[in-house]
């Protein structure tokens, strides 16, 4: 049945209602009725531990100040919408719902009352299983129903899922679904633009609000590529697909404000011109590697001023590796973004404390902020190697690999991202370090983002690589329970899991990666037992944010 645009309106508000209703009544009790934290959940009040996020703006004049300013308040709406999207109500509207301060905060820190870094097991009275698609499709839509449907923009990344009268499928575009938040964040941008010294980034923000008012990213993604000499940056729209677990169709809203941190940058800029070179000496046969990444990628320090939505929801993101438009990526490469200062709060509160209590004495010496922040970067790099589409003409591997794409796309990034160290170490590009602080460096990593949970593609990839790696010898475990790195067996480790999981990417394998994380992508009786070590000794497992414009001064 075809809809005219506006029975599709009147349709998508009857559904956000319904939606709204079924929020109160499957997974909530009703509106009037107080939800209370669950006597489980108390214990993990304390998993984050607050850091406030602030950077040395004194360098910046008015004008860019008053250009910060209008980029946090793009990015509250931001935030808004992904609270759309991950519950289908507002955060205002929810949190009314809740009276304890303690349990408000939590539902805070995970956008909904779902625990993002266990499992998204629910931590509040009357709450059910978190939804897969989470608010992206309706709630009682199968798989197997919306894979015998074709309408126009099922696999859409900037689409809602909806059902119209007849009880038919079709989606519904964000600039319409979210029209009247995605028109005061289009015109935020457009009125930062002329704040802009760097012109360049003014035409970015000009075509991002563009972007935003028609669900065509393609144009601004390129404009940020040809970005340079911009002292502040934004990442900021409908980004990652991670939200939406149901297929790893649909892009979560998101943003990070962000300033640039000169001196470091210009350490890192020389990395960029390896690529090439690393793709074709990838441990993995021929086919698998033709894809050239672009030459025009770049590697960039910063200090994140900001987080807003998908990116502040359960575990905070340390450095970012975009754009995600395969065709840019190809023609341009991507731009790598260290966010310097949030990686130092997690290596100081929660990668040194790890190390105590699980690396053996000898080897903590080797965990350091130099090889974290490296291991770091690679990784992000290591998103631009390997291959996007498949050799077996099953399309996009993001597509082909659906819910499961993400995780081992996260895989790939870490395991390449060594694979790069390694390489670039023998060759002297790396200067800093030896080998051993970074594999072990690595190593104690795992830990820290292992206890993100199955719910996080992060998490996952972790356990599937930190089982992979047990299963091969990598590191041992001593009496005392303290582990050290075999170096030879990590590095042969490094090059056949690299090879498995560029082989199945290549195939389009869904069976393949599915099988590989269920069977790899738990958390054994060794591993439980050293989490619960690090629980048992307080130590974080992720930062939240003191952050705004209050904090900065603006």
């Amino acid at each position: 049945m075809k809809l005219t645009k506006i029975a599709q309106n009147i349709l998508l508000t009857s559904s956000i209602l319904t939606s709204a209703l079924l929020s109160g009544c499957s997974n909530d009790k009703p509106a009037t009725e107080q939800l209370t934290l669950l006597d489980s959940a108390k214990p993990r009040l304390n998993i984050y531990k607050e850091v406030e996020l602030t950077a040395d703006l004194s360098h910046l004049s008015e004008q860019q100040k008053q250009l910060l300013s209008t980029l946090i308040d793009a990015s509250v709406i931001m935030d808004d919408l992904f609270w759309q999207q991950a519950v289908g109500q507002s955060k205002k509207d929810y949190l009314a719902k809740i009276k304890d301060p303690s349990a408000r905060k939590f539902v805070e820190l995970n956008y909904g009352p779902w625990d993002r870094l266990d499992s998204n097991k629910p931590f509040l009275s009357g709450v059910k299983a978190k939804p897969a698609g989470a608010q992206y499709y309706p709630e009682d839509m199968s798989k197997a129903e919306f894979e015998k449907n074709e309408f126009n923009g099922n696999k859409s990344l900037y689409s809602l899922v909806r059902r119209n009268e007849a009880n038919e499928l079709y989606s519904i575009p964000y600039s319409e679904a979210y029209s009247e938040q995605i028109e005061r964040a289009a015109a935020l941008l457009e009125k930062a633009a002329t704040f802009a010294q760097d012109k360049e980034f003014a035409q970015y923000l000009t075509l991002r609000a563009q972007a935003l008012r028609s669900d065509d990213y393609q144009a601004s993604d390129f404009a940020w590529m040809d970005m340079k000499n911009n002292p502040i940056d934004v990442v900021i729209g409908p980004i990652e697909t991670y939200e939406d677990q149901l297929f790893g169709y649909r892009a979560g809203f998101e943003s990070y404000v962000l300033v640039k941190d000169q001196s470091w940058s210009e350490r890192l800029a020389k990395y960029a011109q390896y690529l090439p070179e690393l793709q074709k000496n990838l441990p993995v046969s021929k086919k698998y590697k033709k894809e050239v990444p672009g030459s025009d990628a770049d590697l960039n320090a910063y200090d994140v001023i900001y987080y807003a939505g998908h990116s502040n929801a359960g575990s905070k993101t340390i450095a970012i590796n975009l754009p995600n438009d395969e065709q840019v990526q190809l023609e341009k490469g991507t731009r790598r973004l260290q966010l310097k200062n949030a990686m130092q709060a997690k290596f100081d509160a929660i990668m040194l404390p790890i190390a105590e209590q699980l690396v053996s004495p000898e080897d903590r010496k080797h965990v350091t902020f130099t090889a974290f922040f490296a291991n770091t970067m690679f990784h992000e790099v290591a998103h631009g190697l390997g291959i996007k589409n498949t050799i077996n003409n099953k399309g996009m591997v993001r597509q082909a690999l659906k819910e499961h794409a993400s995780a081992l796309e996260e895989g790939k990034a870490d395991i390449l991202g060594l694979y790069m160290v390694r390489q670039l170490l023998k060759k002297g590009a790396i200067s800093d370090g030896e080998l051993k602080d970074y594999y072990t460096t690595f190593m104690a990593g795992i830990f820290r983002s292992v206890r993100f949970g199955a719910s996080s593609a992060h998490g996952k990839a972790n356990m599937v690589r930190f089982n992979y790696f047990a299963d091969n010898g990598a590191f041992t475990k001593d009496e005392d329970g303290l582990y050290k790195v075999d170096m030879d067996k990590m590095s042969k480790a490094i090059d056949s899991l690299s090879e498995l999981i560029l082989t199945i990417q290549g195939n389009g394998d869904y069976d393949g990666v599915d099988k590989l994380v269920k069977e790899m992508g738990i958390v054994r009786e060794d591993l439980a037992a050293d989490l619960l070590k690090l629980e048992q000794a307080q130590i974080p497992v992720d930062i939240e944010f003191k952050q705004g414009k209050i904090v900065l001064d603006l």
